[in-house]
């Protein structure tokens, strides 16, 4: 059975958690929701999230602050910034403290679920690339203790 992506949706309007979590629920993700930042960092220490939509403008604190907190709870996960109110600094801002991607209010679902899909896709790839890596180690350390055994 293939694991299911879990994404965290974090919005203090109601009814963009229950359509974030309605559409993505229909593509297949398992979703949580938080309706501002001190419940989204409660839910990260708890849970793993593969991502999380972050609202820019939460009632305790912007986005951009949650996503250096978030990045201290799950450092991999992919953090998408959703606003209402787009701005060149808002976007700069987000990417420089971590925003993986910048996606507009209302957003076009489509475009929202590719995005998702397309940082989802690179998450898995870093992933295995590490995996990887760490049985390269493994394998090159396990050679040079049998060297120096014999020695």
């Amino acid at each position: 059975m293939k694991e299911q992506d879990r994404i965290l949706v974090v919005d203090d309007d109601e009814s963009v958690r229950k359509t974030f979590s309605a559409i993505l629920e229909e593509n297949g993700y398992v979703v949580d929701t938080a309706e501002n930042g001190k419940k989204a960092i409660e839910k990260t220490h708890k849970n793993f999230y593969n991502a999380a939509l972050i609202d820019i403008r939460l009632p305790d604190m912007e986005g951009t602050e949650l996503l250096t907190a978030m990045k201290e709870t799950t450092p991999r996960m992919r953090k998408i910034i959703i606003t209402g109110y787009p701005a060149l600094q808002n976007a700069v801002e987000a990417v420089n403290k971590g925003a993986d991607a910048y996606v507009l209010k209302p957003p076009k679902m489509k475009e929202l679920l590719s995005t998702l899909k397309e940082h989802l896709q690179k998450q898995k790839e870093e992933k295995q690339l590490s995996e990887e890596k760490v049985a390269e180690f493994i394998q090159r350390r396990s050679k040079e203790i049998g060297q120096e055994k014999r020695k």
